[in-house]
């Protein structure tokens, strides 16, 4: 991994904490303020391998032009069935075709 970050809270009492050495061999060290105080820590990063990056996942995407203003879930927002991306493209599609004149 090329970038790594680490989060630390500080649990039960007022205290700081930082990391005091960077990760290096898949250690670390947090210091803090306050001797025997309880750090919850999180380590994230992004992988840069051949498969993470071919099938990297999209942080944001536009929404096409005609499913602006529509909802992915829309009852998650407490919107109607019918302002649903996947509903209005059903009925795009399931409407019967007009026969050539």
């Amino acid at each position: 991994m090329s970038w790594r970050k680490i989060r630390l809270t500080v649990i039960g009492q007022f205290a700081q904490a930082i990391v005091s050495r960077q990760i290096k061999h898949n250690e670390f060290a947090i210091r803090t303020s306050v001797p025997s105080v309880e750090v919850s820590w999180q380590v994230t990063g992004v992988r840069r391998d051949a498969w993470a990056n071919k099938d990297r996942i999209p942080v944001e995407a536009d929404k096409k032009e005609g499913e602006r203003g529509l909802y992915l879930h829309p009852d998650a927002f407490g919107q109607p069935a019918e302002l649903g991306i996947s509903r209005v493209n059903h009925l795009r599609y399931a409407e019967p075709k007009k026969a050539p004149q």
